[in-house]
């Protein structure tokens, strides 16, 4: 198993999405922290994947399209658009596929990529919040459409049986 930390929305609705992608073992919501002006702690999750079920690429082509990966809105020191990295290695396969992708977006990304250096997790209330409040307003107006765009775009990549009642809300 491997694992790689996003960050860029709400982790509410992060964690909503990656809980539900094929080959994602566990979600933890919560702060990441990076190094030097990113030290402060930003909403993200830790995604613990199987690489021979999907790939990091894949992982981070879903993140950057269902959250504003090239949005500089003012609350980004809150919801910091970023990947953070393990290992060196990682960081460089990173950098290589947010090059790589670059291309699929109008706009530059504002994504970075960035050293993992902490983790708080968030309190046990407010975990797996979409899985267990799916009908609460902010789910339906904030996370649905995201869970929609990866139904519409990635589809192979996900636990159709966790979003079929997505379809029946339409």
């Amino acid at each position: 198993m491997d694992k790689i930390a996003l960050g860029g929305g709400c982790h509410w609705c992060t964690e909503a999405i990656f809980q539900s992608v094929l080959g994602v073992k566990q979600v933890e919501q919560g702060y990441v922290a990076s190094v030097d002006d990113n030290q402060t702690f930003s909403e993200a999750v830790i995604v613990y994947f199987e690489p021979q079920q999907i790939s990091a690429k894949v992982l981070i082509e879903i993140h950057l399209h269902t959250h504003q990966s090239t949005s500089n809105h003012s609350m980004r020191h809150k919801y910091r658009s970023a990947i953070y990295t393990f290992s060196e290695i990682q960081e460089a396969e990173a950098e290589e596929i947010l090059s790589t992708l670059q291309s699929d977006f109008d706009s530059p990304l504002v994504t970075q990529v960035l050293s993992f250096s902490a983790f708080k997790l968030s309190r046990e209330q407010i975990q797996n919040y979409y899985y267990d409040n799916p009908r609460k307003p902010f789910c339906k107006t904030f996370i649905n459409p995201k869970l929609k765009i990866l139904l519409e775009k990635f589809s192979i990549y996900t636990l159709q049986h966790r979003l079929a009642f997505l379809q029946d809300e339409n």
